[in-house]
């Protein structure tokens, strides 16, 4: 069970992410949890596992390659990569925090069912560890502001842990796309609503074997108050507590008047 607050200078802090073990993202992510504890591991994909979801490799055995003193990658999903981490890697000594990306784009609304980012982040909740998921927005077609996060998540990892959060919660953290010094604050922010995935792209391989291509079109409304789409379209960091327990309550007690 853990202790609130979290001493993090005693922590042993598991780095995992969805855009592979040598995506910059987790090497930021690394460096980040370097200035909170000295016992840091990395347990990443060995590819891009983007869209996985919180996903289980079960029709096949998996492996686990030691690239470096504590940094293993995994021919698996990033839940894999949690999982194995906990229960094999660091079965002896498991860790204190689960931090998991830092993923190249945001994960707002939806995206959060989609996201392997968040979903190493749920594998670690449901395996009883803290977690926290963040993510940096980018504006399209342009670079990564890879400093935002990079200036602005120590502190706020630090006050997170600090209060703590509920053991069936994760944290989903979503960085704005703009640099560290237009940031206008930190909002806590509920999931918004926005859709991935409904533009189609219909052609044929050379063989004339018909192939779809499902792309990014999203349906949003950045205006909508008090969500995460909202937040990072302020230029806000957005921080959303996520529920593992996904039961619709108020449904639940009129089924219940209904199945008794």
């Amino acid at each position: 069970m853990t202790t609130w607050p979290m001493e993090l200078a005693d922590a042993r802090i598991l780095v995992s992410n969805d855009d592979g073990i040598e995506a910059p993202g987790i090497k930021v992510l690394a460096r980040i949890a370097a200035t909170l504890s000295d016992d840091v591991w990395i347990v990443a994909p060995e590819v891009e596992q983007s869209g996985a979801g919180h996903s289980l490799t079960l029709r096949r055995p998996l492996r686990i390659r030691k690239v470096e003193e504590r940094r293993y990658g995994v021919d698996g999903t990033p839940t894999d990569c949690v999982l194995l981490a906990i229960n094999e890697i660091l079965k002896d000594h498991k860790p204190t925090l689960v931090l998991s990306g830092v993923n190249r784009g945001g994960n707002l609304g939806e995206d959060v069912t989609y996201s392997g980012t968040v979903a190493a982040a749920m594998e670690g909740t449901v395996l009883g560890v803290p977690s926290i998921a963040l993510s940096q927005e980018y504006p399209e077609g342009g670079p990564v502001p890879w400093d935002t996060v990079e200036t602005l998540a120590p502190d706020l990892i630090r006050r997170l842990c600090s209060i703590g959060w509920p053991r069936n919660s994760l944290i989903s953290i979503n960085f704005p796309a703009v640099g560290p010094d237009s940031v206008t604050g930190v909002l806590a922010a509920a999931q918004g609503r926005r859709k991935i995935g409904d533009q189609i792209t219909t052609a044929r391989d050379p063989r004339g074997v018909p192939y779809y291509w499902i792309g990014s079109m999203r349906t949003e409304d950045p205006t909508v108050a008090g969500t995460d789409i909202n937040a990072v379209y302020k230029n806000a960091v957005a921080v959303t507590p996520i529920d593992m327990n996904m039961t619709d309550r108020p449904t639940l007690t009129k089924l219940a008047e209904t199945f008794h």
